[in-house]
């Protein structure tokens, strides 16, 4: 099959007539339907869920007519990350995430499918009659309207079953994604330049019958179109050895090999022709009394008489229909060299599916014209083979790369196999959705899994997206990034309360920015004097409730109508002495309220007491409209005076927040300190705080590191893990042998142990990250790599050195973060790069 004519034109080759009601009209009077396939994200699914796919695929397949046929197309293209840097609203550590992966290369997916509705004649087309090798194309009629409106109908049926699985979804595709605009190109004009780029000119295609050549891009192709290059066996999906373990088993596709873990540009094509099975089968029965009548004369007829009965005997027996498969590998490159390893790694992923791998230098040119969209029913009859529908299935590639959320709000994670930066909503979108009911998380990763650094990149984004975000820390890892929005605000923001004995934690409970007194206000006030004045041990009675919320507020009313300056000592004076008075007058006795054991349990508090420093704070600071706030309290978590009174206060900032700040995102986290507030009679507190903070427009979050916290503590099982549907987990590899118990606990499927197991198990490593699994509601889950920038590192870093070299180099530049941080990021970049 040589081409000995000179050069024609695309437009006298070009098989197709017209792009009519979103369907291509081929000049054979064929007739396409396109859609857009969306399939789940890798490392998503389960064994049951492909068994689901699967079915859905064969479900939809047998609504539609004979001589149709079904072309999947899956495009596999490199491209680069291209960051949106432009903006001027991105804050600095945007800004560097953005550059530190601009131009990261990944491969991108898009998949099509095409079905065709063609005649039995076109069904049988040998490459020798392609619309290539033909002179000229006279278009032929349309076929009978009653054989396209039952199409159309069966078309719109297979549409539904797949949309009903709830796995997969089709979108169809309309003229002008077909065709293209002025602006956009077309998927037509994509596939004859082999490119997704705007703006690609078309360019010269040669079609030779050894090299194909689109453009510079040269073209090989590996197919499956004979049974004996098969595997003797395949199933909806295989195990991905490198993400599995002895307790676990990670899951792809059956043809993932070919798909997204092949890492070049390339196209897998998966045509079903669907024949008239009653016909094949009798052509199958006439074969076999032909090859029982030979048989004396050739072994090989006997066998094959054997496998044409092995084969009517299945369809007979289950019902099968027979149909003929074809599916190809088409990858390019400009680079000859490139082009040599790129068939290497495409005859080594063929292997891995049991295929024997195959590059067909004959038909290139043919193969390649009949993957047109629309042009199906122009594939060369014999490079398929026969077979069944459910066997042929399990040659479709079933999942995608990791797609970025819709919503506007979101954070930033990368995808763990090719490192390309998502936008992913674990909040607003899933919870408009239905996936999850409440906003809250719960964070468990043991020591060094990386967890303060997504905890840290978590928070510094939502506070950039206008988040109040409060945290409780026991270690010191948000100081780093508290100084750098401290700086950035001007002390506006980024607040850092923490006990030293040079500088105490310190507090005025009574102070508001406004001046208003709500009562969310005034019972906090009361809660902080009562953990003062009883023992955990000692409930006040009625009569003292009365008298002390009396007293508080005489107080409020006296510092609104004098305009004092609201303070403890303040209070305490006026306990002393006009709320005396008021108790006289009223006759209260002293066993309803001792006033004199009252004042003396809080003298310590008072001026000149131990404690005077830590209620009585000059700084007029209303917490109410600070947007980054760390509380520091590992020097005090075992203090227990200042402890509790600290927790009330924290406690008292958030709720206030919560409930004055009406339409903006709250967010409390709260670390390891959660267990000392569970110990100090504080876990009502995270009883309410869970149970309340979803109608507030916020969320709180738990972390912790021990798996015996959440295995023992009946505070984290009724009160965080139930009210939390959003579940965080880092490298649990540590707690192999009890992680049953947290399986348990957590109520994880088989699927999130998983990929909960399978966390850093097949890092890149020329990457620096840490993955981590996030799972919503039970229904939705995946494991996403935390990669940063050296600045977001630096930021971030609990490493003592590391932080203490960041904090030397800003106290030299007068105390700014951002300018230190810069010069030590550049500093290692120029040193990674001398290497």
């Amino acid at each position: 099959m040589r081409n000995t004519g000179k050069a024609v034109t695309l437009e006298n080759k070009l098989p197709l007539l017209a792009v009519e009601n979103n369907c291509i009209i081929s000049k054979d009077a064929d007739i396409t339907a396109c859609f857009r396939v969306h399939l789940p994200e890798l490392f998503t699914v389960a064994t049951a869920e492909y068994d689901a796919i699967h079915s859905a695929w064969h479900k939809a397949i047998r609504t539609l007519p004979d001589y149709s046929i079904i072309h999947k197309q899956d495009w596999f293209i490199k491209e680069s990350y291209t960051p949106h840097i432009a903006n001027g609203e991105w804050s600095f550590l945007s800004r560097a995430y953005q550059q530190h992966f601009s131009e990261r290369p990944f491969l991108n997916h898009y998949c099509y499918l095409f079905l065709t509705k063609t005649t039995k004649e076109r069904m049988r087309t040998q490459s020798n009659f392609s619309s290539l090798c033909r002179g000229v194309l006279i278009p032929k009629e349309i076929r009978d309207k009653e054989v396209i409106r039952r199409f159309m109908e069966t078309v719109a049926q297979f549409e539904g079953i797949i949309n009903d699985s709830g796995l997969l979804k089709l979108e169809r595709l309309t003229e002008e994604e077909i065709i293209g605009t002025n602006d956009k190109q077309g998927l037509l004009e994509q596939y004859l330049t082999l490119s997704t780029e705007a703006g690609t000119a078309m360019q010269d295609i040669a079609l030779g019958a050894e090299d194909v050549r689109i453009g510079n891009h040269r073209l090989c192709l590996h197919t499956l179109s004979d049974t004996d290059d098969l595997p003797n066996t395949v199933s909806a999906n295989m195990r991905y050895e490198k993400l599995s373990t002895d307790r676990s088993d990670c899951h792809l596709s059956f043809a993932a090999p070919v798909g997204l873990l092949l890492s070049c540009n390339h196209i897998y094509n998966q045509y079903l022709f669907l024949d008239n099975s009653e016909e094949n089968l009798r052509k199958f029965e006439k074969s076999a009394r032909n090859m029982h009548s030979l048989a004396r004369y050739s072994r090989a007829n006997q066998i094959n008489k054997e496998w044409i009965e092995k084969y009517l005997n299945e369809a007979h027996s289950f019902g099968l229909s027979s149909i003929r498969a074809h599916f190809n590998v088409m990858a390019w490159s400009d680079n000859p060299y490139e082009l040599k390893q790129i068939k290497n790694d495409t005859g080594s992923a063929l292997a891995l599916m049991e295929c024997k791998p195959r590059q067909n230098t004959v038909d290139t040119a043919t193969l390649y014209w009949a993957a047109m969209p629309g042009n199906a029913g122009d594939f060369p009859n014999e490079e398929s083979f026969y077979t069944f529908i459910e066997p042929a299935l399990c040659f479709f590639t079933e999942e995608t790369n990791y797609q970025s959320s819709l919503s506007p709000f979101g954070i930033k994670m990368a995808d763990r196999l090719t490192g390309k930066p998502i936008h992913i909503d674990i909040s607003d979108l899933p919870l408009k959705r239905g996936i999850i009911t409440n906003r809250n998380k719960f964070i468990l990763g043991p020591s060094g899994s990386g967890k303060s650094f997504f905890t840290n990149h978590l928070v510094r984004q939502y506070y950039e997206q206008g988040a109040h975000v409060l945290l409780v820390d026991t270690g010191n890892s948000y100081q780093g990034l508290c100084d750098l929005i401290k700086g950035k605000t001007g002390g506006e923001d980024g607040i850092y309360f923490t006990y030293t004995e040079d500088n105490p934690i310190a507090f005025n409970p009574f102070y508001t920015d406004d001046g208003v007194f709500d009562i969310e206000k005034k019972e906090s006030i009361k809660t902080l004097i009562l953990t003062l004045w009883k023992r955990d041990d000692e409930p006040p009675t009625r009569s003292e409730e009365v008298a002390l919320s009396n007293a508080v507020s005489g107080y409020l009313e006296r510092i609104g109508q004098y305009h004092e300056f609201p303070s403890f000592k303040g209070f305490y004076e006026y306990v002393k002495g006009e709320y005396r008075t008021v108790l006289k007058e009223k006759q209260v006795r002293e066993k309803d309220f001792d006033i004199a054991n009252f004042l003396n349990v809080l003298e310590p508090y008072y001026r000149g007491g131990e404690y005077d420093y830590l209620l009585n704070s000059d700084k007029q600071l209303d917490l109410l409209s600070k947007r980054f706030i760390v509380f520091e309290i590992d020097a005090i978590k075992d203090h227990k005076i200042l402890f509790p009174i600290v927790t009330i206060i924290i406690m008292e900032v958030f709720i206030n927040k919560m409930r004055r700040l009406k339409g903006v995102r709250k967010l409390i986290l709260i670390e390891e300190a959660w267990k000392a507030i569970a110990k100090e009679g504080m876990a009502e507190y995270i009883k309410y705080l869970f149970k309340t903070v979803r109608k507030f427009f916020g969320e709180a979050i738990v972390v912790t590191q021990e798996v015996d916290d959440i295995i023992q503590s009946p505070i984290v099982k009724e009160s965080i893990i139930n009210n939390s549907d959003c579940k965080i987990l880092l490298d649990q590899r540590k707690y192999m042998n009890k992680f049953d118990d947290i399986q348990a606990m957590l109520g994880l499927t088989e699927k999130e142990k998983s990929q909960i197991l399978s966390i850093n198990m097949n890092n890149h490593p020329s990457r620096l990250y840490k993955e981590v699994w996030i799972g919503l509601g039970g229904s939705h889950s995946a494991v996403y790599a935390t990669e940063v920038s050296p600045e977001e590192y630096l930021t971030y870093t609990t490493e003592e050195t590391e932080k203490m070299e960041v904090m030397h180099l800003a106290s030299e530049l007068n105390g700014d973060m951002e300018q230190a941080i810069k010069r030590i990021a550049q500093q290692r970049r120029e040193k990674t790069n001398n290497y």
